[in-house]
């Protein structure tokens, strides 16, 4: 079920919200948090998709924050509200409400958003694309529990980090750190089974990765050793190799979603290590919503230690 409003406030959209509950049977809200996507109108579809798809698992109210810019003569015919309200079918397991602020509304995007939340229920804000720069000082970041960004989606990605670093505050996270949950798991299984001191590390990647970076900080940080970054083709982070007195303990995902995992005296192995939609990502992160202390620990994680190098790439 769609509605929509036009020139509206916050207090016609919740009664339309719960009119359009009582229309399809479900007067009840049913939803467990609220999702505040702040987006502009080129991303707002995908980053809309995917918050639908994580409410599978975590049935919430969508919140889509879209500033509009006057390029229109309709734009510019003032300050007002419009929102487009999805409930049922259209909306997941939740509700969707799709606000776009015109003219001056933008800059008081807080208290737009602010009626709409649900009461005695977390809140997350989520930057797809430009966030902040102290998302947790932002009017909206002010509201949530949790703020998430995306360093993927910045032109200069480590500078992003290094920015992060200076303004974090618990509960901010990062997807750059969240795509690296397979292979902080795999790395730690691998640990426990070779049973050997690791004297070096060295991540692979295509260059100017994020998530590489956090590993590379994660890993010196936790082993406390330093750790080499080497460019690659890519696609995103193609191996880890950690150094023993032994041998190296290595994962390999060249391309593809399998990985080769290589143990000192054991054959190797073959395991499941695909790239995860932004979906299961979003899904992750609203699996806790208390303060990543690992995040913290790899955006602060010393970096002076490591050593850059640029593999030679065969012509494809």
């Amino acid at each position: 079920m769609k509605i929509d409003l036009t020139d509206t406030t916050a207090s016609k959209i919740n009664k339309a919200l719960v009119q359009g509950r009582r229309s399809i049977g479900t007067p009840a809200v049913g939803v467990v948090l609220t999702m505040v996507i702040v987006t502009d109108e080129e991303n707002a579809y995908d980053a809309t998709k995917a918050a639908q798809e994580a409410s599978r698992e975590h049935p919430s109210r969508t919140l889509v924050v879209i500033k509009r810019t006057a390029r229109t003569p309709r734009d510019r015919q003032g300050n007002r509200l419009d929102a487009e309200i999805r409930i049922g079918a259209d909306a997941g397991t939740g509700e969707t409400v799709i606000l776009r602020l015109h003219g001056e509304v933008g800059r008081h995007a807080d208290s737009v958003v602010l009626p709409l939340l649900l009461p005695d229920a977390p809140v997350v804000v989520w930057w797809p694309v430009d966030a902040p720069d102290e998302p947790a000082k932002d009017p909206l970041g002010a509201l949530a529990a949790r703020r998430i960004t995306d360093a993927y989606a910045v032109e200069d990605p480590i500078a992003a980090l290094a920015a992060r670093a200076v303004s974090y505050a618990p509960g901010d996270t990062d997807l750059a750190w969240t795509r690296l949950t397979p292979w902080r798991s795999m790395l730690a299984a691998a640990l426990d089974q070779a049973h050997a001191d690791v004297v070096s590390a060295a991540v692979e990647s295509e260059a100017e990765n994020p998530s590489a970076e956090l590993l590379a900080r994660w890993l010196g940080a936790r082993l406390g050793v330093p750790v080499e970054r080497v460019t690659t083709a890519g696609p995103v982070i193609t191996a880890v190799r950690l150094g023993t007195v032994n041998r190296e303990i290595r994962i390999d995902r060249p391309d593809g979603p399998l990985a080769t995992l290589s143990l000192p005296g054991q054959p190797e192995r073959t395991l499941a290590l695909k790239v995860r939609s932004t979906a299961e990502l979003i899904a992750e992160e609203l699996r806790r919503l208390d303060a990543d202390e690992m995040y913290a620990v790899a955006l602060h994680g010393d970096a002076s230690g490591s050593t850059a190098t640029k593999e030679s790439v065969p012509d494809a």
